[in-house]
């Protein structure tokens, strides 16, 4: 006799439902975020830009205060209820983004951009932190790889619907397409999600713990050398792969001569089909692997921090399109692999009403120096390179920020070495609490 299936109501109170509107927010999240980096070339044209300025409104522009708003909202993400925290922070992005597409003016556009950032910094620490207590720790990874897939279907989406909605109706139209869906996630997320109870998974006297202040925090993320190392891995990867991710389309645009529909379609098939497996990927591998040694959770990272080197030069010198996009797969697909591990990680080098915290402060790092610096550096060298180099200026710039990834490798390494003593003081410092 066949089961019954099983009721809406349980399918909406299952942790796999929570992690599944959760990952829906992080993938409006990236449309929001990334779907101007389809549209450069248009917004280009309009405002008459260079591509400093390009660089300016892709990265610091949004980067600060999405990194800086991130910290005070994860310290009111370890004290209030997350949901509505999330809920609030999902519709002021969505209308933000809907703004972009009614701009008149350039600078119109960089306050837009700027109020998405603001928004956009509510989610992740919630959210992570939600799922957290939602599964153990030998399943973290696996979880935080799933909803780290929504910034590669995020960027799957706004390559491939809004190079097309650009390429058929223009900049504008694909900006309040992108948006839209935001503001009808965040009915479905009041209507259907509870904030987990917080340490379902940790000792039961953690949770009664009362969070500690911001400078304590700070303390104990300083105090560990794998934060510290991790933060360094971290940073780097998000510096190559901001930059790279940002100016890719108009690469393509410049040195390939592909049209807007053509490069939505090719990214969206790099960065979010394989993007989204080797992500997963990532994330499974160190659960599996990290059960019978930790330091995997930092192994993993460092590999796929290493393994686009050697394509590099190849993709952004080849003047052959074909040769060039067949080596950007690897580069490209792993801009998003570290991020399960690291999540899971950081979390268990903090006490439980720190973990929003520790991990807002990690991405204020990676933010600040990946998107704040890495399409700004992009832009900059492009246009500082140019008398000398012409139109191939962008490649070698592009190419140059690939160094960030073998600083990555650095940092990943040394974190393995610290992990397994830090992440064993941590759990000693709470079980000693708890006693």
């Amino acid at each position: 006799m066949s089961a019954l299936p099983a009721s809406p109501q349980r399918i909406v109170g299952s942790r796999g439902w929570v992690l599944g509107v959760l990952t829906a927010i992080y993938l409006v999240n990236f449309i929001d975020r990334q779907i101007l980096s389809i549209l450069l070339p248009q917004v280009k044209a309009e405002f008459d830009l260079s591509d400093t300025v390009l660089g300016l409104l892709v990265g610091p522009t949004f980067a600060l205060f999405y990194a800086t708003m991130g910290l005070p909202l994860a310290l009111l993400a370890d004290r209030v209820n997350r949901r509505r925290l999330i809920a609030a922070s999902l519709a002021l992005f969505s209308a933000m983004t809907i703004a972009c597409g009614l701009v008149a003016q350039f600078w119109q556009l960089a306050v837009a951009r700027v109020l998405t950032g603001v928004g956009e910094a509510g989610t992740g620490p919630a959210s992570q932190t939600m799922i957290t207590d939602l599964y153990p720790p030998e399943r973290r990874a696996r979880a935080q790889a799933v909803y780290a897939t929504g910034a590669n279907l995020g960027v799957l989406v706004a390559f491939a619907a809004g190079g097309a909605i650009a390429h058929a109706w223009g900049w504008r139209i694909a900006f309040i397409a992108a948006g839209l869906p935001g503001l009808a996630l965040t009915l479905v997320l009041l209507a259907t999600v509870r904030d987990p109870k917080r340490g379902a998974h940790d000792p039961a006297r953690a949770a009664q713990q009362d969070a500690p202040g911001f400078a304590t925090v700070m303390v104990q993320l300083w105090r560990s050398r794998a934060f510290r190392y991790t933060a360094l891995g971290a940073s780097s990867t998000c510096f190559t792969a901001y930059a790279l991710g940002s100016f890719f389309p108009l690469f393509l645009d410049r040195s390939h001569g592909m049209s807007t529909r053509d490069i939505g379609i090719v990214m969206a098939l790099i960065m979010g089909v394989c993007g989204g497996l080797a992500t997963y990927t990532a994330g499974y591998f160190a659960d599996r692997l990290g059960r019978r040694d930790q330091r995997w959770y930092a192994y993993i990272p460092a590999l796929a921090a290493l393994a686009p080197l050697p394509l590099a030069p190849i993709c952004f010198l080849a003047r052959d399109t074909g040769i060039a996009l067949a080596a950007a797969i690897v580069p490209l697909s792993l801009t998003a692999a570290f991020i399960g591990p690291t999540i899971a990680v950081v979390q268990r080098l903090v006490p439980l009403r720190s973990r929003a915290t520790a991990v807002a402060t990690l991405i204020l790092i990676d933010n600040v120096v990946g998107l704040g610096l890495g399409p700004q550096f992009v832009g900059l060298a492009s246009d500082l390179w140019r008398p000398a180099l012409g139109e191939d200026s962008l490649r070698y710039a592009m190419l140059a920020a690939t160094a960030g990834s073998a600083l990555s490798v650095f940092g990943f390494v040394m974190a393995a070495r610290h992990l397994r003593a830090d992440i064993g003081a941590s759990e000693a410092a709470a079980s000693a609490s708890n006693g």
